[in-house]
């Protein structure tokens, strides 16, 4: 899936201000049985994993790099930067995510979901616990009686570079 070359705006954190659009469109992950939403401006192409290339000296987030159509991506696992187990079998998909000339490729249990979501589903996310813990979960968002937490590409991106 190609997306437009410009540097996509992230899904804001609820705060009160005029929104633009009604709705957004997001990409649905799930990682460990959880929910997590990604604004499909971000994201580049979903791949399934064939082959991971183990990369020597790397912090714990990048699982390898991955060869697609010649290109090398970098592959992050979420799970260590979550707090989830990192057990195998590990994740079957990837998600290639791209913010102002960066793009990694998150790992992922199950093939994303598009779905048009308003707006008004999204809510702030806590400002301690989880929040401090998880410093790229802007805000959350309920999906059918489920929170899913939203993923802000930059912040993402600035801790796995970190």
């Amino acid at each position: 899936m190609e997306t437009h070359p410009t540097a996509p705006t992230p899904i804001p954190a609820p705060d009160g201000q005029a929104q633009s659009e009604a709705t957004v469109r997001v990409c649905l992950v799930s990682l460990c049985g959880e929910l997590f939403a990604i604004d499909l401006g971000s994201v580049r192409e979903v791949f399934e994993v064939e082959s991971i290339t183990p990369v020597p000296k790397m912090p714990p987030a990048f699982a390898g790099v991955a060869n697609v159509r010649g290109m090398i991506i970098p592959l992050v696992d979420l799970r260590p930067l979550l707090g989830f187990p990192v057990e195998p079998p590990g994740p079957k998909f990837v998600v290639v995510i791209r913010h102002q000339g960066q793009q990694v490729g998150i790992l992922v249990d199950q093939m994303p979901e598009i779905r048009t979501v308003s707006r008004e589903e999204l809510q702030a996310s806590p400002t301690t616990g989880s929040r401090a813990a998880r410093p790229f979960i802007t805000s959350l968002l309920r999906i059918e009686n489920r929170v899913s937490g939203v993923v802000e590409v930059p912040s993402l991106l600035a801790c796995v570079n970190s």
